[in-house]
């Protein structure tokens, strides 16, 4: 057995499988299962009771972390003129129009989101086999297509992120790292359990939170009552 298995073998010990935790609890034990060296993020798996192959029960959208997820963000920009400076100026890390667009096709892609303004979308809709699949696709419903480039760079640099369910119906996010404290976890869970509430679609009938996972980069899932969970929102 090797010495990742071990380790993995013994944080699962921690665990109940048959138990249901509380939200802090959940949180308080992925910070004790996490047994590598490096900064894990702390990541929660939302199933929803939707259909994603209908176009009205897609959940799709946008949250502001109140302490951000700890990961550096690189953010890249499509612009140009003014709009391209303001970009600089506002501390996005690539910043180009045509130019940033064939280096893409080139295989570029080192960047977690890219922004752009309404009129480069024309071009940038070339990449959208590229972008699409990886969600790195700009989009005017995640904020990421504006003429306020500053405000969308500043939102993203300070904790925003987007979601979006996949195909069985489940949602993904980071909340923070392993390092953050209880606190922080707590409220960066709140915001983004609050975002999902938020985001059901009106089409939606029956249980809309099926289930609810927390667990680290490389640690052990661990089930919350989501019962329990939608009582912090009324906190």
């Amino acid at each position: 057995m090797s010495k990742i298995s071990k380790k993995f073998g013994q944080a699962m010990g921690l665990i109940d499988k048959t138990k249901v935790y509380e939200v802090d609890e959940a949180l308080e034990l992925a910070k004790a299962t996490s047994f590598v060296k490096f900064d894990e993020s702390v990541d929660v798996s939302i199933k929803l009771g939707v259909n994603p192959k209908h176009a009205g029960q897609q959940v799709r959208s946008t949250v502001v972390l109140p302490h951000g997820t700890g990961k550096k963000v690189r953010i890249a920009v499509f612009a140009k003129g003014e709009k391209a400076l303001e970009a600089e100026q506002a501390g996005a890390d690539i910043v180009g129009e045509k130019d940033l667009i064939d280096k893409i096709k080139e295989g570029f892609l080192d960047f977690d989101v890219s922004i752009a303004t309404p009129d480069m979308m024309k071009d940038v809709g070339q990449l959208g086999k590229v972008l699409g699949p990886r969600g790195l696709m700009p989009n005017p419903k995640s904020g990421t297509v504006t003429m306020d480039i500053a405000k969308a760079v500043n939102e993203v640099r300070n904790g925003k992120v987007e979601f979006r369910c996949d195909s069985f119906g489940i949602v993904h996010s980071s909340i923070g790292k392993v390092s953050f404290d209880m606190g922080k976890l707590h409220d960066n869970f709140k915001a983004f359990f609050m975002a999902i509430l938020k985001a059901k679609p009106q089409t939606v009938k029956g249980q809309y939170v099926r289930g609810i996972d927390i667990s680290t980069t490389m640690g052990p899932g661990i089930k919350i009552d989501s019962r329990v969970a939608k009582k912090i929102v009324e906190e």
